[in-house]
């Protein structure tokens, strides 16, 4: 399997998610400067958290306009797989590959700390993941899930809902904390995965995400 992870500045979970998937999926990881192209053969495009252009305006308003998101669009239109987490995620919304925003923490303050997801039964990804809930770790000052009520209730009839926090920490609209396009393809959630990959921590739920993910490649 062959994975780019874009590097936007001020990304900081890059090569983070890149030694998760090298090492427990084997995948061939490239990394991609956002002012360059993912190549045409990529099977898997993720964009990871962090910072990017220090967030300035909105988080990944800047950064869609980046030369790598022309790719990331491409990719998207041949029916590839695509991941964003955290910022990934608001990536994807403010580019418009996925619905919906990603607005300030109702608190209006950064969370960092560990979460409980309720994956969605109704979702193609997710409906195989047996357990009632993950634990996984969120670390973000913008992360409440929004959208207008048309938006917000076709995304729940069609099962684009992934996952649920099973207590909100952040005001997300219907407890969301991770969504994906009709296909199935475009994936975005704020929790990181990558952060639950650990056996001296004990977290572990994060392989159930990528296995159930990459079902879909």
């Amino acid at each position: 399997m062959k994975v780019s992870v874009i590097t936007f500045p001020g990304s900081n979970c890059d090569k983070d998610i890149g030694s998760i998937l090298a090492s427990e999926y084997a995948a061939k990881v490239t990394f991609v400067w956002h002012k360059e192209q993912v190549a045409g053969d990529t099977d898997l495009i993720v964009l990871p958290g962090g910072f990017s252009f220090g967030d300035y305006l909105r988080c990944g308003a800047m950064a869609k306009y980046s030369e790598a998101m022309k790719s990331v669009v491409a990719h998207a239109k041949r029916g590839g797989m695509i991941l964003g987490i955290c910022n990934g995620f608001q990536i994807l919304t403010e580019s418009g590959l996925l619905p919906g925003a990603l607005l300030h923490n109702r608190s209006l303050k950064y969370i960092c700390k560990d979460v409980a997801l309720v994956p969605n039964a109704s979702n193609m990804l997710t409906k195989n993941i047996v357990q009632k809930e993950l634990v996984i770790p969120i670390a973000h000052g913008e992360g409440a899930y929004f959208a207008e009520n048309e938006t917000l209730h076709q995304i729940e009839n069609d099962g684009q809902v992934m996952f649920r926090y099973a207590s909100n920490p952040n005001g997300s609209l219907n407890d969301i904390a991770g969504i994906c396009d009709r296909t199935g393809k475009i994936v975005g959630m704020m929790p990181h995965p990558e952060r639950a990959m650990n056996p001296y921590t004990s977290h572990l739920d994060g392989k159930l995400i990528f296995d159930a993910i990459f079902s879909a490649l």
